[in-house]
């Protein structure tokens, strides 16, 4: 799988701020990678480098085999990094044709991102009439006008209700069905974990983490048991050498798994030794357990 972007050691330096601190990773075509990360954690900092609207401190990187981010880099990449800035008295079919002509594709174009975006029955109405969930999928409709290979977005649910949540969610997932790469900076994880097939973890500009989401979930995992007398069942879980910690909350055990074990050969041994369990399932941590793992590790 080929390489779109590749970042060697990025820093930047405002004053004696040090917004990106020599961070790396590469990112491959056709996937859906996260920028994820607390508000000023260097997240915006770093697209704007390789947007070449700041300047790197030191560092490289390059596009498409390319060094730095040259203007025909730029026409192969769609992004959307402030709000939206359109012309409020004007229709969104009339903003797109002015987008058209600045990036110059076709007008053929606009018909085709608009009902990507569910827009293209509103392709009529003035922008002041659209909602904030409207205006920033009219943004990516814009972003996508010249069928860019990368599609890079800033916090893109920023703002929204549940339900644009959940539009802007299914727009991604469709462009990145069409083999559009993706990077989506955000600094909520679930929504990262929904979207991404990679994410890059910072915290004060520094990189905790670059690899696959199913990467740094795929731990373990854990238990959560029930039965009619959890004192006992937690006291045998101890004696089985097979957990870390185990909790007892709520009137349910969580049993962190140390060394694998599925879940019926669970079972089998709890009932020989007289344990009935009326609840038994076996979880995977989420993308947010782990991101809070990395944190307090590197605090």
């Amino acid at each position: 799988m080929s390489v779109v972007l590749e970042v060697n050691n990025l820093s930047k330096r405002f004053g004696r701020l040090q917004a990106v601190n020599s961070i790396s990773f590469s990112v491959e075509k056709g996937n859906v990678y996260g920028l994820l990360g607390p508000n000023g954690s260097g997240k915006s900092t770093t697209l704007g480098i390789l947007l070449s609207t700041i300047n790197a401190t030191e560092g490289n990187w390059s596009w498409f085999g390319n060094s730095g981010t040259s203007s025909d880099d730029l026409k192969r990449i769609g992004a959307i990094i402030e709000h939206p800035n359109f012309y409020t008295f004007l229709s969104a079919e009339k903003n797109l044709k002015i987008v058209c002509e600045i990036k110059e594709a076709p007008y053929s174009r606009i018909e085709t991102v608009l009902k990507l975006v569910g827009l293209y029955e509103r392709k009529n109405d003035r922008f002041s009439t659209f909602s904030l969930g409207m205006k920033q999928r009219l943004a990516i409709a814009s972003a996508m006008i010249n069928n860019p290979e990368v599609l890079i977005l800033d916090e893109p649910t920023n703002g929204l209700d549940p339900e644009g949540i959940i539009q802007i969610r299914e727009i991604i997932k469709t462009i990145a069905n069409q083999g559009t790469t993706i990077i989506l900076a955000s600094h909520l994880l679930d929504e990262v974990e929904k979207v991404c097939s990679h994410v890059i973890i910072l915290k004060k500009g520094v990189s905790l983490y670059c690899g696959t989401v199913a990467g740094i979930t795929a731990k373990n995992g854990y238990f959560v048991l029930e039965a009619a007398d959890n004192k006992q069942l937690k006291s045998e879980l101890e004696s089985t050498g097979y957990f870390g910690d185990i909790k007892l909350e709520n009137g349910k055990i969580t049993a962190y798994i140390k060394s694998d074990v599925n879940a019926s050969d669970l079972n089998k041994r709890l009932s020989e030794k007289g344990i009935f369990l009326s609840h038994l399932s076996k979880e995977r941590e989420s993308l947010e357990e782990q991101f809070l793992d990395l944190v307090k590790q590197n605090q």
